[in-house]
């Protein structure tokens, strides 16, 4: 009798992650309805401390050493990952298998009794730990209080309701896979507060050496997401990471053109965003070009 294939999917333990792990089971399912798979939560450390993240440690993995580290023992078969949360480089042996098809990649802003942001007092508190999120909320409403933030999706909009927040700033991408878009109050372009690089991309991660699990995540690997993603990591890579000062970056397709938006904030917290385009296929350098136009090089 042959034995059935089954694939440990390695998660962290959020509503959300959970989620993005079952979008993920789906998807394998989708080309081998077969496959057994299992789900293993692991905690990160991101998840256990909810102090402020410091600036000089954005992208350093807070979310994802832990499940990385189970990749590399062989305790799971695969990590799901939201990519902005992953580091620009990972540990030796792991590689991204596949992108999924990307959801909104936008911010969105969500008030406490539902008021449009035009409606929030001078002094209104709006909550959110990202200092890319703060500065661009900043420049568009300077008379708000920005205050950090922490804590999973459901967390941060329990503490909007029984905290003295007016409002938060959420990823649209998570609220729309946990069935809450309802709550979305205003959606922000990214040419007014631009997005992480890779905000909305589920990256899923492995071990390389498994030829046949590398065969079966190409086949559910999103090519354009992808694309996307190569741009939006080779920009923040050039501009540090996101390490020294906050930044942003979204490609996206617009008929054969790829259109890259790009920001960064200097020490003063002003803001410079630039837009660039090139031929879709030819666009795979795009992020490295931005960054040091941004940077002045």
């Amino acid at each position: 009798m042959k034995q059935e294939k089954k694939i440990v999917i390695g998660t962290r333990g959020s509503a959300l992650a959970l989620t993005q792990a079952d979008i993920t089971a789906k998807a394998i399912h989708a080309i081998n309805p077969s496959i057994v798979i299992d789900v293993q939560i692991i905690q990160t450390y991101g998840d256990v401390n909810q102090n402020p993240i410091p600036l000089d440690t954005i992208g350093k993995g807070w979310f994802t050493k832990e499940i990385e580290h189970a990749l590399l023992s062989g305790e799971i078969d695969l990590a799901v990952h939201s990519l902005k949360d992953m580091a620009d480089d990972m540990p030796a042996l792991l590689h991204i298998g596949a992108y999924l098809p990307r959801e909104d990649a936008r911010d969105v802003l969500v008030t406490k009794h539902g008021e449009p942001l035009e409606e929030l007092l001078r002094g209104a508190v709006i909550g959110t730990d990202s200092s890319r999120r703060q500065i661009q909320m900043k420049a568009l409403r300077p008379g708000v209080v920005m205050k950090s933030l922490r804590g999973n999706v459901l967390t941060r909009l329990q503490k909007l309701a029984s905290e003295p927040y007016d409002a938060v700033i959420l990823a649209a991408a998570g609220l729309k896979r946990l069935g809450l878009e309802r709550r979305i109050i205003r959606y922000f372009e990214p040419h007014e507060i631009t997005p992480a690089p890779g905000q909305g991309i589920l990256a899923i991660q492995t071990k390389e050496g498994d030829v046949e699990l590398q065969k079966l995540l190409a086949t559910i690997n999103n090519v354009d997401a992808a694309h996307a993603a190569q741009i939006e990591r080779s920009f923040s890579r050039t501009m540090g990471g996101g390490c020294k000062s906050p930044t942003g970056a979204y490609a996206f397709r617009e008929g054969d053109q790829c259109v890259l938006i790009g920001m960064r904030a200097d020490s003063e917290m002003n803001i410079a965003r630039e837009e660039i385009r090139a031929p879709w296929d030819k666009s795979g350098q795009l992020g490295d070009l931005l960054a040091k136009k941004l940077l002045g090089n």
